[in-house]
């Protein structure tokens, strides 16, 4: 295999941020291969509330690993790093540079910074989780998980109970944090054979009240694009529950709630348009510290940094190309 770092660029940072509408921008002037890295994105027929690309922007700006799975199945980090590495080599072998798109951080840190061996589960301790969720619900197990760890809690969204499970389990197995089994920049990483060399770049909102505004806005408007029929179709699916990793996304889960019967439709929406403000939150954290020493930032402010975007590409492709 080449001993030469083969690129991959990576263009991320907070939901609703731009980064799809900036990725399919750039793809027009540069010769590069769209990989989604959204794990929403992944599953068939979730259209609407993923602001998944429209079939005639993908026409245009095609997309690797977007509607990879039905909805009732699962699909997590590990397999998305299988679709990820044929991808990129699909991509290096067209002689095109492969270009993550998302803010889906498990993807993101599995693929390119691997992950150390994690202890193996306690059945008792993961029972002793399970039933303090059953009475109390799982942001009472999240706020469990803060008192122990706050800076990975801030990470998980306190109905994710999957991964508040196992980082609250890590936890009191090792003591640590599951964030030290996160290697940064492995040495020798490689993908499909080759060493790797990530380019990455992050868009950082100017100002958070407009992230939050521009937030709000963009799920009113799936309200009107038909999120409800939407998830109203999905309901019909014989298979498909509110346990289904698809149905606890962002958005979905509120809906679905809303067409049980549980809540009310405003309460819906307020509780949508917070979770989406609290995934935003939870990405700008970890953006943060995250190849901090080797990124570019660009902030937004109204419109999309195209021109900065372009010369930062042109630079990086003039520089390992």
């Amino acid at each position: 295999m080449s001993a030469n770092p083969r690129l991959i660029l990576v263009i991320t940072g907070p939901t609703g941020i731009g980064k799809t509408d900036l990725s399919m921008a750039l793809s027009e002037h540069f010769p590069i291969r769209l990989l989604s890295a959204d794990s929403v994105m992944v599953y068939q027929h979730l259209d609407i509330g993923s602001a998944k690309p429209t079939a005639e922007a993908l026409a245009r700006s095609p997309h690797e690993l977007i509607d990879l799975v039905p909805p009732e199945h699962a699909f997590d980090a590990g397999q998305f790093v299988t679709h990820a590495t044929e991808a990129i080599e699909k991509a290096w072998k067209s002689s095109l540079v492969p270009c993550l798109v998302g803010g889906t951080i498990m993807y993101l840190k599995s693929l390119l910074d691997g992950l150390d061996p994690l202890p193996g589960s306690d059945p008792i301790l993961r029972e002793r989780i399970r039933k303090k969720a059953e009475y109390e619900g799982w942001p009472s197990v999240h706020a469990w998980l803060e008192s122990l760890d706050s800076d990975i809690a801030q990470m998980i969204h306190p109905n994710h109970s999957s991964r508040i499970e196992r980082a609250l389990e890590v936890r009191l197995i090792t003591g640590d944090s599951i964030r030290s089994f996160w290697s940064e920049h492995k040495a020798n990483k490689k993908i499909a054979g080759h060493p790797i060399e990530v380019a990455t770049l992050a868009l950082i909102p100017s100002n958070r009240e407009q992230l939050k505004s521009r937030l709000d806005r963009r799920f009113d408007a799936m309200l009107t694009n038909g999120l409800e029929t939407e998830v109203r179709s999905l309901r019909e699916r014989p298979e498909l529950s509110l346990s289904c990793t698809s149905m606890r996304s962002v958005g979905y889960r509120q809906m679905w709630e809303f067409l049980d019967g549980s809540i009310s439709k405003d309460e819906m929406r307020d509780r949508a348009k917070a979770a989406t403000r609290q995934l935003a939150k939870r990405q700008m954290t970890w953006l943060r510290s995250w190849r901090a020493d080797a990124k570019t930032t660009l902030e937004v402010v109204g419109s999309l940094p195209i021109g900065e975007a372009k010369n930062w590409l042109s630079g990086e492709l003039d520089r390992v190309l």
